[in-house]
């Protein structure tokens, strides 16, 4: 192939602003319900724990699937596994819309879920096929991973201008015409690409990656919620076991779910695992950073979205600033650098306090999302170029797949030592003319402490409104410090480890099929600089 073949048209750049927005959307899904939730649950009444099945069932699906949607998609068309998707994505939003009760909506999350787990894998493997430039790959990727996160941030916004007009299932029908336009246009503008010799389809090993993910993210979002317990810790245990089985499994199938020859080599492993940190600390800080707004600054939830604009907004600088510099000083040095810059984001965030205002809050955000922009866009590219072409979708399966559990992960333990810090603070801050029952209430959440102040006379309320503001700065200010140390022990690990990794190519070199397609990768899996 010439330099010349290599460089993508028109056609192409058309066609991944077609693949953008299923990402859009469907990450517009997974934030859109914290917004949502209050409307529906006042119309269909939905129990505590209906509640959560309403708020986790598309997440859980999500996560369990990616590996086997981008495995499909890889043996029987990417293009076909997208367009398949979409349609059900569609016809799920329209069910989601119209439920008339918990079940009904539980179920049309769990379908959108699953539809939802085609669309990440299926989009990402086709960039790689679509655009054969490295330059103009990274490029792409940059766009498809700014839209992806935007649609997080957009989620709450886009829903609260729409409860401001209609009823809360107006939500899911902004995905039908999205979708619709995907099934007219990814036909003429999106070319088909499949693995020649996919093998037989190993039924038994998707179906265990589906266990194995589901009960991990499960047990961990469970102690997120409500603390350490038995049930949730069994389904973790359960779900690492049938990973390791899984995992033991692979190495011998004829054809595996996951090419493990991918895992030799530094160039896939060590991304994934950064991708996985940098998620860590983004996601699990957003528990603070949404409750800082919206209960210490007493911010509705359409005004602390807007807020949190100039996150998304700056992604894009970061994402532009790190495809530039990438050929020039190298992609494992521009993943330490926005490591870095995120770090440097949560140590302004480690200064916050219960009186410093949202313009302190959304510039430390700020910078962090500049660096984890950077961050993704570089890391998702490199997972791309390690893999070879047949194994695109698995591999952009794995990187989302990694990025989940860094979320759940972030979210628990960062939720968790939060919580610990919150606790042992208030205890000793709170006033002294508190009832066991009322400590005990204002101890358990930010909200349990503002609900208690409520009924609680002037002076009383004050004081223990200003000591949980306080615990809950606190709070914040340690998940900084963690996020923090977590970044920059992964800027070290990535500049060292990738560094080495260029040097010493022999063994770390993946033994896959990778082999032979050396002359369309040259240059695309060792990182430049």
């Amino acid at each position: 192939m010439t330099e010349e073949e290599k460089r993508a048209g028109a056609g192409e750049w058309v066609g991944l602003a077609v693949l953008v927005l299923p990402c859009l959307l469907a990450s517009m899904d997974m934030s859109v319900m914290f917004i949502t939730l209050p409307s529906l649950s006042a119309d269909l009444g939905p129990s505590s724990s209906e509640q959560l099945w309403i708020m986790d069932a598309y997440g859980f699906l999500l996560a369990g699937l990616l590996i086997t949607m981008g495995t499909l998609g890889d043996r029987f068309g990417r293009r076909r596994v997208l367009l398949t998707g979409a349609a059900a994505f569609g016809a799920a939003s329209v069910l989601a819309a119209c439920s008339t009760s918990p079940e009904t909506l539980i179920a049309a999350r769990v379908l959108l879920g699953i539809a939802g787990a085609t669309l990440a894998p299926s989009t990402l493997s086709l960039i790689r096929s679509m655009f054969h430039d490295a330059a103009q790959r990274a490029t792409a990727v940059g766009i498809w991973t700014a839209g992806f996160a935007g649609g997080a941030v957009l989620g709450p916004i886009i829903g609260g201008l729409l409860l401001e007009h209609f009823w809360w299932g107006s939500v899911f029908l902004v995905n039908v015409p999205v979708m619709v336009l995907l099934l007219i246009l990814g036909p003429l503008l999106l070319t088909e690409y499949r693995d020649p010799e996919p093998g037989r389809f190993d039924l038994l090993g998707a179906a265990m990656s589906l266990v194995a993910v589901l009960g991990v993210i499960y047990g961990i979002k469970t102690m997120a919620e409500h603390g350490f317990g038995w049930i949730p810790l069994m389904c973790c245990a359960a779900g690492l076991a049938v990973g390791a089985v899984f995992l033991r499994r692979q190495h011998g199938a004829a054809n595996p779910v996951i090419d493990m020859m991918l895992f030799r080599t530094r160039r896939f492993n060590v991304p994934l695992l950064i991708d996985a940190l940098a998620t860590f600390g983004l996601v699990g800080f957003s528990l603070f950073n949404w409750q800082f707004m919206q209960i210490v600054l007493g911010m509705g939830p359409l005004e602390s979205a807007v807020w949190s604009l100039p996150t998304f907004l700056v992604m894009p600088l970061g994402i532009a600033l790190a495809t530039a510099l990438a050929p020039r000083i190298g992609k494992h040095n521009v993943i330490a650098a926005g490591l870095l810059v995120a770090t440097a984001g949560y140590v302004m965030l480690a200064l916050l306090r219960a009186d410093s205002g949202i313009v302190h809050l959304v510039s430390g955000m700020t910078v962090v999302s500049i660096g984890i922009g950077a961050v993704s866009a570089v890391v998702t590219e490199v997972i791309l170029s390690a893999a070879p072409p047949e194994r695109a979708g698995a591999a952009s399966a794995m990187a989302e797949t990694s990025a989940e559990f860094g979320g759940a992960l972030g979210i628990a333990l960062l939720g968790s030592i939060g919580t610990a810090v919150y606790r042992s603070e208030l205890a000793v801050s709170a006033p002294d003319d508190l009832t066991s029952k009322e400590l005990e209430a204002a101890r358990s959440t930010l909200g349990g402490a503002v609900e208690t102040a409520a009924a609680l006379p002037r002076g009383t309320a004050e004081s223990l409104r200003n000591a949980a503001f306080d615990a809950f700065a606190r709070e914040a200010r340690i998940a900084s410090v963690v996020s923090a140390v977590l970044m920059t022990g992964a800027a070290v690990l990535i500049a060292t480890l990738l560094r080495t990794a260029r040097t010493r190519p022999g063994p770390e070199a993946p033994r896959s099929a990778a082999e032979h397609h050396d002359g369309d990768r040259a240059g695309e899996s060792a990182l430049p600089g």
